[in-house]
């Protein structure tokens, strides 16, 4: 059953890729379906994603992350929100030259995620348990992106995070439809960059990244 999983993930991962146009070495394409495995296995006792069945983690949590990579820029992200590190882990396998946070306040999702550190040896990942309001990062660098996928609103992501723009730092937002009234309740002091709409293999419902910095 499990190996009857796997060859279906792989080639969802391998269609999805080419429909992306992105080029992921095997190494990288094992490492992400080893992430699932991971996902899966963990989400039967600490509930880590509201998505049960294992045949939609490939579309809604890989593709869903990857897609977003034509257009972030930088080397070191912090993953808000982060949850069972969606789209941090992703994006960290895909990217191995970038740096992430992945940060959670809910410890079940940061064990989850210091195993996956462990398992899947991930260099570039460092896990964090704490409340955005409460975060200092352990080094002075300005984040050049801060990510986040369903992390309450536009208003309450930004205003959370504020502490850590620097001058360059670009919010990138992962959301449903484009979220018209989110948009106009951010505050003064941010704005929106760009909004793309993705396209997302497999995926139903529209997808939208959202890039904010400082005005």
């Amino acid at each position: 059953m499990e190996n009857t999983l796997r060859a279906l993930q792989k080639q969802q991962l391998q269609s999805g890729l080419g429909s992306l146009e992105l080029s992921l070495d095997e190494k990288q394409q094992e490492r992400l379906l080893d992430y699932l495995e991971l996902l899966h296995k963990w989400n039967k006792a600490y509930n880590l994603t509201a998505v049960r069945d294992p045949e939609l983690h490939v579309s809604r949590h890989i593709l869903d992350a990857l897609a977003v990579i034509p257009h972030i820029e930088g080397k070191y992200f912090l993953d808000v929100g982060t949850g069972p590190g969606i789209p941090g882990i992703p994006l960290a396998i895909a990217l191995p030259e970038t740096q992430w946070v992945l940060l959670d306040s809910n410890g079940k999702k940061t064990r989850f995620l210091t195993q996956c550190k462990m398992s899947l040896g991930l260099s570039n990942v460092e896990v964090v348990q704490s409340r955005i309001e409460q975060y200092r990062p352990a080094t002075e660098q300005s984040f050049d992106g801060i990510t986040s996928r369903a992390f309450a609103t536009l208003a309450d992501m930004v205003t959370g995070c504020q502490d850590l723009f620097g001058p360059e730092t670009k919010a990138y937002a992962l959301k449903g439809v484009s979220p018209v009234e989110e948009i106009e309740a951010l505050p003064e002091n941010f704005i929106v960059i760009q909004n793309h709409r993705l396209s997302v293999p497999a995926c139903d419902g529209e997808r939208h990244l959202l890039i904010l910095g400082k005005s």
